[in-house]
């Protein structure tokens, strides 16, 4: 046992080092996850704009037809 706290006591000071290191980059990480999660906000708003043109879309569709999957290849292929 006395060993062992005369290792501790030399590594003292390298122990507090890299607890501040981790401390240090534990803080940059959480910077990291903040600019990640208003990315991927913005991401789903923007999907979320490009459901609600869909469906603006979709409605004034609905007075025309629906062509069978072929017909429709054909027609946008030419």
């Amino acid at each position: 046992m006395g060993f062992r706290s005369l290792a501790v006591e030399k590594r003292t000071n390298e122990i507090w080092n890299v607890l501040g290191a981790v401390r240090t980059e534990f803080g940059k990480f959480g910077d990291i996850l903040d600019a990640t999660k208003k990315k991927l906000d913005q991401a789903s708003a923007e999907l979320e704009k490009t459901g609600t043109r869909t469906r603006q879309m979709e409605r004034k569709l609905q007075g025309f037809n629906t062509l069978s999957e072929t017909e429709a290849q054909k027609l946008l292929e030419e």
